[in-house]
């Protein structure tokens, strides 16, 4: 299995993962019928665009497996909304835009490596600060906890229609490896 910088090629089964993963991992968490209408074509249209782009597409890795292909992706540049929680001393401030791995290849690391790469180009990129948005009630909040992500943002989004309640994570040490770390019982939840 390797992390790599993704290709044009790969547009169509980022969009095949991109909709797989958001219709098992917000089932019960975002609005069923936004849910259904998503579609593989036009999140790979999507992806392809992004990734005709040189400058998106220098933020977008997959993890491919040899027999499989593309199991996993994740995609990040700059900040689109800081979270009010940064402390001001932040310079540059990066984001994870996306980070997603079909459930089969879940927990063999790839999304830590998936993460790590994004890491690496932002910090290439200038940036000293990275954060990630996600669904409040998404529990993968623990994996990114575990990797030493500190909370520091809360908001209200709308998606199809509803709203959803978000948490932001940062990471303001882009030079320490990411590690899973232990959490105390009361982190665990």
């Amino acid at each position: 299995m390797k992390i790599r910088r993704a290709a044009p090629r790969d547009a169509q089964a980022i969009g095949r993962v991109h909709v797989e993963t958001w219709q098992s991992t917000y089932a019960g968490l975002l609005p069923d019928a936004m849910l259904a209408r998503m579609s593989e074509a036009r999140q790979a249209a999507w992806w392809q665009r992004a990734l005709a782009d040189p400058k998106e597409a220098r933020g977008i890795f997959v993890a491919d497996d040899d027999d499989m292909g593309v199991v996993g992706f994740g995609s990040c540049g700059p900040v689109r909304d800081p979270p009010d929680g940064l402390n001001g001393t932040e310079s540059r401030v990066g984001e994870v835009y996306t980070l997603y791995v079909e459930s089969d290849f879940q927990n063999l690391g790839l999304g830590r490596r998936l993460l790590d790469a994004m890491f690496r180009q932002l910090r290439a990129d200038g940036f000293d600060t990275v954060v990630l948005w996600m669904l409040a009630r998404n529990s993968t909040r623990f994996f990114y906890e575990g990797l030493g992500g500190d909370l520091v943002g809360q908001r209200t989004d709308r998606m199809g229609g509803e709203p959803v309640d978000e948490v932001a994570y940062a990471w303001r040490d882009l030079d320490v490896p990411l590690v899973r770390r232990k959490l105390a019982p009361e982190e665990e939840g």
